[in-house]
C-alpha cells in the first residue's frame, strides 16, 4: 500500500505532473491511501460472441455433439450446449476451406486457402494446433476423414490424392495419381478432385470425384480403377447410399445423376428437382447448379434427400433455398440469406448403418439455422446462441458490470413475452461440453444500439451472452410508406433511426437515447402494459449564429434561442410540428426550410408493451435551411429529473419531470459573462461543420466549399451546410497555444474541426463554485477545444417539490483547459473514493401506489465520509481526461493538483474512470492500441500494453470499459470481443472457460448378422497400415509438403495432460465395458454347461429306458 501526500505529490512523479499549492483551511493536505498497483492489472482477451463474420466451413461432430465454424479470416468457432462458446485463430489468417472432426478424438483437421492442414487439440480449454502440414507443390481442394480411421485422404487442384497420418501429420508413400484414376484414352486433365470418400460396406474402395464429371471407384489394395462413371456435366458433390451399392452426384445444370457401382455406363436414374418436365419427352432446361447434395436412409420409410442450389433460372431474385425431397414430397425452405453450407444430422456415426437423419444444420452468410426434420412442416429450433447481434448493424455499445441484481430478472420477463413462436419443441441438438466453473458471479449487462433504431439489452455475466429485452424507438415515429414519401428533411440518406449513443441510469432504470436525425428519446420501464394518445414532444431550436442567417428578414423572424431557468415553452403534443415554411429543399424559391424536425412523431396511439416506455421525445429543429447538429454528448440524472445534451451549437438542459426546456445556450455564452444568457459579439469568419460523433466518422473532404458530407455510424452520408464561429481567444498558456490538433492517419484523414462542441457531461453532488463549501448540485461541461466549465445547479430538496418546480441552473464559469478533447469526468470524496451522483430508486410509472411513495431519492454514499467530522469543511476531487491529458483539481479551491499526458503521438478514443476491487483508476484506450490505466487521484501508471491498432472505425464507436476490469469492442461487424484488464479475472479465466471435450462412449457398430457374417456380406474392413505405412508405401517426398510442429510451452502441456485424462477415462469406461461383456460371456458359459449336463442326463434315461427293447415293442 501506497501513501500519497498531496503537497509533497511533486516528487517521484512523472515530469510531466504538477503540483499545486494547498489552500489554507482547506483540508488538502490529507494523506490519501492508494491500493491499486501495478501487479493488479493484466490484458487478456476473454471471450468472443456473435455471429462468425464470413463464414466458409462448416463440420459437427455427431458424438461429441459439437459444431465447427471456419471464417475467410482463418478464425474457428466451436459451439456446444447454451453457452459452450469457443474462439481461435489460425496464425495465417488464411480462409478455412474445410474442416473435419476427428469423432469423439476431441480433434479437428483444418485446411486453408494458403494449401496447409492443421491439427486442433480441443481436449484444452484453449484449443491449440499440434501439427500442421504446408503443401508447397500442389493446391488443396477436398479433405476426407473415415470414421475412426487414422489416414486422412487429401484432393488436390492437380487431380492427385495423398494420403495423411494424422497421428504424426506425415506424408504416406501411398499416392492416387490422376492420370492412373481416369482412362488412358482421356486426352483432357479430369480437374481438381472435388469429392473424397470410402464405400460405406468396403474400406478398401475410395470414390473419387473430379470436377468434369468423372466418378471413379478406385481399389486401394490393387491400386487401379474398379469403375469409372463418366456424365457430361460438372460435379460439386457426391453421396452413397449406406449400403454401398449407389451413390449419388450432384452437377452444374441442377440435375442429380443416381449411378449403381457395377454398371457405370449410364446413370441409374436423372432427376431434376426444380426443372420443368417437356411434355415431348425432351431434357428439362438447365437449372443453376446443385452445390450440394447429401443422401440420408431409415429404417421405417423413404430416404432424406437434402440439397441446396438447383433453382430455375427464371426465379430472378429469389432467396437461396434449401430443398427437402422425403418419398414423394419435395419441401422448398427460403432462407433469409445465401447458403454456405449444410450438414445432416444422424443418429449414428456409421456411414454404413440406417442414417436416421433428425435435423439439418444451415450456414447461411450471417445467420445459422437448424430445422428439425422429424417434425411436419420442418420447424426450426430455437437458436440458444446469440448470433442476432447483427440483426441491425451496431452503432453504438456500452458496458454495465455489477448492476442492481433485480435488473436480469425484469428484463427477461419483459423480453419473455418478445420471443417468436412455432420453434421445434426438441431440444437444441447441438448440445456437447460442458460450463466452466468459474466463481465470478456479479450480473453484468451490455446495452447494444442498431442502425434501425433498435437497443438490444444483453445478459452478459460469466462471460456467457445472452439476449434480454428489445427496445424498438423508431415505432415513436411515422414511417414512409415510400422513398417517394421519405420527408426532405432528413439529414441522412439512409437508418434516420440509427442511436447514436445513449445514457442509462441502472438503478432508476431511465434510459435515454440519441439519435443521428438530431433527437432524444427519454424512457421509463414498466412492467404492466400502456396505451399513450399523446406522445409528449418537445421541440428546441438550437442557438445559431446571427450571421447563419442569410437574409434579414429571416434573422428577424428568429426566436430567442435562450430562455431563463425554470420557465419554457409548453410542451407540444405528437401533432405535425407548425413549419413556417414547406418542407423544400433550401434552395427553393419558397424559402429555406425552418422550424421543421427532421423525423415527424407519430399521431396515433401507441401501444407501448411491459418494458421501455416512450416519457418524453425531444427533436432538434432545422433553422433557416440549416440541418440540426447531431448530437455529441448526452447525460441524464434521475433525481434531478434532468437530461442534457449538446452538439456544435451549444447545449440543452431538459427537464423531463415537468417536460420543460431549462437552459438552451450556445458554445460561446458558456465563455461569457456570469449570465449564460447574454450575448456576445460574433464574428463572421466561417468554419466546416464538425463531424457527427466527435469527430470519430469517416470523412472526405470534396471541392464544394459551400457543403460537407459526413457518414452516420452507418456509413450512411448526411449533408452539412457551413456555420459561422466566433473568433477564438488566445489562451495564455504557451502549451495549450501551441498544441495541435492533427489526428493520426490510421484512423481518419479529417482534420480536427476548429469549431469547438461540447463533448462531455458530468452531474455531480459537489462544490460548483470555487470556495464554496457546502457540497451541491452541478453539471460539469467538457467541450472538444479541452475547457471545463461548470453550470452549478438549484434542485428542489423533496421529490414532492421537485414535481412542482423546476430546478434553476446557473453559470459557474471556466474552471480549467487541457490538451485535446474532454471525453470524461468524474468526483472523488475526501478518501479518493468515487463520488457517484445521488439517483431515484425505481418505481412501476403505471402503478399510482409506488407512484405516490415519499422520499425516492437514494444518495450512494454518505455526504460526511466515514472517520470525517461534521461541520468541517469538506475536501473533493474532480478528475478530467481528455485526447491527451489527465488532470485532477481539488474542490473547492479548484486548483490542479495533478497533470499527467496520456500520449503525445497519439490521442485517447475512450477513458473511463472505473471502480477495481481494490479501488478506482482511469482507464484509457488510445488511437495507437495502448491501453492504460491510470491510478486515482495520483495518476500513476499503472498499465500500458499495446493491445489493438486501430483499423477500423467500428472498434473507436464501440470499444468500452466497465467495472471491475472487464471491457469490450465490437471486433468484426457480426462479433464482440471481451476482454479484461484485471489480474484477479485473468487468474480465474481458465476455470471460468467451458469444456468442449467432455469423455462419451463411440456407440457400437451395426450388427453384421448371422447370414451377412456367415457369407461374407456386411461391411469389409481394410488394414490401411499394411497400405499406407512407411515398410508397405515407402516414404513421401520431402519437397512436397513441410511438416511445422504446434506451439509447445505450457498450454502443450496442459492439452496433453487434459488429453491423457481424457484417454485414461475412456479406457476405464472401455475395460469396464469389456468386464462387464466378459462377465456376461461367463454367465452365457455356465448356463450352456448346465442346459449340456441336462441333456446329457436326459439322453442316458432314455438309452437306459430303450436298452433291451425290440423295435416292434417300441
Amino acid at each position: 500500500m501506497k501513501k500519497f501526500n498531496i503537497r509533497k505529490v511533486l516528487d517521484g512523479l512523472t515530469a510531466s505532473s504538477s503540483s499545486a499549492s494547498p489552500q489554507p483551511g482547506n483540508r488538502e493536505n490529507d494523506t490519501i491511501q492508494e491500493n491499486l498497483q501495478s501487479e493488479h492489472f493484466q490484458l487478456c482477451k476473454t471471450v468472443r460472441h456473435g455471429f462468425p463474420y464470413q463464414p466458409s466451413a462448416m463440420a459437427f461432430d455427431p458424438v461429441q455433439k459439437i459444431l465447427a465454424i471456419g471464417t475467410q479470416s482463418g478464425a474457428l468457432r466451436l459451439f456446444g450446449r447454451a453457452g459452450v462458446e469457443c474462439y481461435c485463430q489460425h496464425e495465417s489468417g488464411s480462409a478455412v476451406i474445410q474442416l473435419q472432426f476427428l469423432i469423439n478424438e476431441g480433434a479437428l483437421v483444418s485446411a486453408l486457402a494458403d494449401d496447409s492442414i492443421h491439427l486442433w487439440n480441443l481436449r484444452q480449454k484453449l484449443p491449440a494446433v499440434l501439427h500442421s502440414l504446408k503443401f508447397n507443390r500442389e493446391r488443396i481442394t477436398f479433405l476426407h476423414l473415415p470414421f475412426q480411421s487414422k489416414w486422412l485422404y487429401v484432393g488436390t487442384e492437380r487431380g492427385n490424392i495423398h494420403i495423411v497420418n494424422v497421428e504424426s501429420f506425415t506424408l504416406s508413400g501411398y499416392v492416387i495419381m490422376w492420370n492412373k484414376a481416369i482412362e488412358l484414352s482421356s486426352k483432357t486433365h479430369p480437374g481438381p478432385v472435388v469429392h473424397i470418400s470410402d464405400n460405406p460396406m468396403d474400406e478398401g474402395k475410395l470414390l473419387i470425384g473430379f470436377e468434369c464429371g468423372i466418378v471413379v471407384l478406385w481399389d486401394l489394395r490393387t491400386k487401379k480403377a474398379d469403375y469409372r462413371y463418366n456424365y457430361d456435366e460438372a460435379i460439386h458433390s457426391v453421396a452413397w447410399h449406406h449400403e454401398g451399392k449407389q451413390f449419388v452426384c450432384s452437377h452444374s445444370d441442377g440435375t442429380l445423376t443416381i449411378w449403381n457401382i457395377r454398371t457405370p455406363a449410364k446413370p441409374a436414374q436423372i432427376i431434376t428437382p426444380h426443372g420443368k418436365q417437356p411434355k415431348d419427352g425432351k431434357k428439362p432446361e438447365p437449372c443453376k447448379p446443385i452445390l450440394k447434395v447429401e443422401y440420408k436412409t431409415t429404417r421405417a420409410g423413404d430416404p432424406f434427400m437434402v440439397l441446396s442450389g438447383g433453382l430455375s433460372y427464371d426465379t430472378v431474385g429469389r432467396r437461396a433455398c434449401l430443398t427437402v425431397m422425403h418419398g414423394k414430397s419435395t419441401a422448398v425452405l427460403e432462407m433469409d440469406y445465401p447458403i454456405v453450407d449444410f450438414l445432416t444430422l444422424c443418429e449414428t456415426p456409421y456411414p454404413n448403418d440406417f442414417q436416421e437423419p433428425y435435423a439439418v444444420v444451415i450456414l447461411l452468410e450471417k445467420d445459422l439455422v437448424v430445422i428439425d426434420l422429424a417434425q411436419i412442416g420442418y420447424p426450426i429450433f430455437e437458436n440458444p446462441y446469440p448470433l442476432t447481434l447483427h440483426e441491425s448493424p451496431v452503432t453504438c455499445c456500452e458496458y454495465f458490470a455489477d448492476c442492481p441484481a433485480e435488473l436480469i430478472p425484469a428484463f427477461y420477463s419483459v423480453g419473455s413475452r418478445q420471443k417468436r413462436q412455432g420453434y421445434s419443441k426438441k431440444e437444441w441438438p447441438v448440445s456437447g461440453g460442458n460450463w466452466g466453473q468459474g466463481t465470478q458471479s456479479y450480473p453484468e449487462i451490455i446495452i447494444t444500439g442498431h442502425a434501425d433504431g433498435s437497443i438490444k439489452f444483453w445478459d452478459a455475466s460469466a462471460i456467457m451472452l445472452q439476449v434480454l429485452y428489445k427496445l424498438k424507438t423508431a415505432k415513436v415515429f411515422e414511417k414512409a410508406r415510400s422513398k417517394e414519401d421519405k420527408p426532405s428533411t432528413d439529414i441522412v440518406d439512409e437508418d434516420p433511426f440509427a442511436i447514436q449513443m445513449l445514457s442509462w441510469c441502472p438503478e432508476s432504470r431511465m434510459l435515454c437515447v440519441a439519435g443521428v436525425s438530431a433527437h432524444v428519446i427519454i424512457y421509463r420501464f414498466s412492467k404492466q402494459e400502456v396505451t399513450t394518445e399523446v406522445v409528449q414532444l418537445l421541440e428546441v431550436r438550437m442557438p445559431y449564429e446571427l450571421n447563419d442567417v442569410d437574409s434579414p428578414e429571416a434573422a428577424g423572424e428568429q426566436t430567442p434561442a435562450v430562455s431563463t431557468p425554470g420557465a419554457s415553452s409548453s410542451p407540444q403534443t405528437a401533432l405535425p410540428p407548425v413549419q413556417t415554411h414547406p418542407s423544400t429543399s433550401s434552395n427553393s424559391s419558397d424559402g429555406p426550410r425552418d422550424n421543421v424536425p427532421c423525423l415527424k412523431v407519430r399521431c396515433s396511439p401507441l401501444k407501448q408493451s411491459p418494458g421501455y416506455q416512450v416519457d418524453l421525445v425531444v427533436q432538434l429543429l432545422w433553422v433557416s435551411g440549416e440541418p440540426p447538429q447531431q448530437i455529441t454528448s448526452l447525460a441524464l440524472n434521475s433525481a434531478y429529473g434532468l437530461v442534457v445534451f449538446g452538439n456544435s451549437n451549444g447545449l440543452a438542459v431538459v427537464d423531463y419531470f415537468q417536460k420543460t426546456l431549462l437552459m438552451n445556450v450556445g458554445v460561446q455564452e458558456l465563455h461569457g459573462s456570469a449570465d449564460p444568457f447574454q450575448r456576445q459579439p460574433r464574428s463572421p469568419r466561417k468554419a466546416r461543420q464538425p463531424s457527427g460523433g466527435g469527430g470519430l466518422c469517416d470523412a472526405n473532404d470534396g471541392s464544394n466549399a459551400a457543403e460537407d458530407r459526413c457518414k452516420s455510424p452507418t456509413s450512411a452520408k448526411m449533408s452539412r451546410k457551413l456555420s459561422t464561429i466566433p473568433d477564438q481567444k488566445q489562451d495564455s498558456d504557451a502549451k495549450d497555444s501551441s498544441f495541435s490538433r492533427s489526428r493520426s492517419s490510421s484512423v481518419t484523414s479529417l482534420e480536427r474541426e476548429a469549431r469547438e462542441v461540447i463533448s462531455s457531461f458530468h452531474f455531480s453532488e459537489t462544490m460548483g463554485r470555487k470556495g464554496e463549501a457546502v457540497a451541491g448540485p452541478s453539471l460539469w461541461v467538457g467541450t472538444s477545444q479541452g475547457n471545463m466549465l461548470v453550470l452549478p445547479l438549484t434542485v428542489p430538496p423533496s421529490s414532492d417539490l421537485r414535481m412542482q418546480q423546476a430546478p434553476a441552473v446557473s453559470f459557474g464559469g471556466a474552471v480549467t483547459r487541457l490538451k485535446g478533447g474532454v471525453l470524461t469526468m468524474a468526483t472523488l470524496d475526501s478518501v479518493g473514493a468515487p463520488l457517484l451522483p445521488p439517483y431515484e430508486v425505481w418505481y412501476d410509472p403505471n402503478l399510482p401506489d409506488e407512484r405516490e411513495e415519499k422520499d425516492r431519492w437514494k444518495r450512494r454514499r454518505p455526504a460526511t465520509p466515514p472517520g470525517g467530522q461534521e461541520g468541517a469543511a469538506e475536501t473533493h476531487y474532480i478528475v478530467l481526461c481528455s485526447e491527451k491529458q489527465a488532470e485532477v483539481l481539488v474542490l473547492p479551491s479548484q486548483n490542479s493538483v495533478f497533470k499527467h499526458n496520456i500520449t503525445e503521438a497519439s490521442f485517447v478514443l475512450r477513458a473511463d474512470v472505473v471502480q477495481m476491487p481494490a479501488g478506482s483508476c482511469i482507464a484509457c484506450f488510445c488511437a495507437n492500441g495502448h491501453i492504460m490505466a491510470l491510478s486515482l487521484p495520483s495518476l500513476r501508471p499503472l498499465l500500458d500494453v499495446n493491445y489493438l491498432p486501430l483499423t477500423d472505425m467500428r472498434i473507436a464507436r464501440t470499444f468500452c470499459f466497465s467495472n471491475l476490469g472487464q471491457a469490450l469492442y465490437l471486433t468484426s461487424p457480426t462479433e464482440i470481443q471481451r476482454m479484461t484488464y484485471s489480474q484477479e479475472t485473468c487468474d480465474n479465466l481458465q476455470e471460468m472457460l467451458c469444456e468442449l471435450f467432455t469423455p462419451v462412449e463411440t456407440p457400437e457398430a451395426p450388427n453384421r448378422g448371422f447370414f451377412k457374417g456367415l457369407f461374407g456380406g456386411g461391411a469389409q474392413s481394410l488394414d490401411r497400415e499394411d497400405l499406407f505405412g512407411e515398410v508397405a508405401a515407402g516414404k513421401a517426398s520431402r519437397s512436397l509438403a513441410q511438416h511445422i510442429p504446434g506451439p509447445g510451452g505450457m498450454e502443450g502441456m496442459k492439452g496433453a495432460a487434459s488429453g491423457v485424462v481424457g484417454e485414461l477415462a475412456r479406457t476405464r469406461m472401455a475395460l469396464d465395458e469389456r468386464g462387464q461383456k466378459l462377465g456376461e460371456l461367463e454367465e452365457r458359459t455356465a448356463a450352456m454347461m448346465a442346459s449340456a449336463d441336462s441333456f446329457s442326463k436326459h439322453a442316458h434315461d432314455m438309452m437306459l429306458k430303450y436298452k433291451d427293447k425290440k423295435w416292434y415293442q417300441l
